[in-house]
């Protein structure tokens, strides 16, 4: 079992920066890929951005790249989410979760098995 414990998310103005992070526990938290996902209201969850368990390999949404940065910390079993020139349209509740059957990342919701319960993120124009 994982637990996943977002942090990081609130008020932000358009073109400013938020860095999100993810803490897990368990020992086995370097053996997973993490991903980054995000919902608005009234949309279904959505992927944001995932790395694989050494932090070799990531994937982003086309509407991220170039502006939002995934990585981790295996020695602090924590995943970060490095977000610049935040738009009004990136505000969603985060939420960050771990694939225990895989070391590769997935853009899939259903690939991933543990979730935390998401922070808010807020972008005003």
């Amino acid at each position: 079992q994982v637990q996943v414990v977002e942090s990081g998310g609130g008020l932000v103005q358009a073109g400013g920066s938020l860095r999100l992070s993810c803490a897990a526990s368990g020992r086995t938290f370097s053996r997973y890929a993490m991903g980054w996902f995000h919902q608005a209201p009234g949309k279904e969850r959505e992927f944001v951005a995932a790395i694989s368990w050494t932090g070799g390999r990531t994937l982003y949404a086309d509407s991220v790249k170039g502006r939002f940065t995934i990585s981790r910390d295996n020695a602090k079993n924590t995943v970060y989410l490095q977000m610049n020139s935040l738009k009004p349209e990136d505000t969603a509740v985060y939420y960050c979760a771990a694939r225990a059957s895989d070391r590769y990342p997935s853009m899939g919701v259903r690939e991933y098995d543990y979730w935390g319960q998401g922070t808010r993120v807020t972008v005003s124009s």
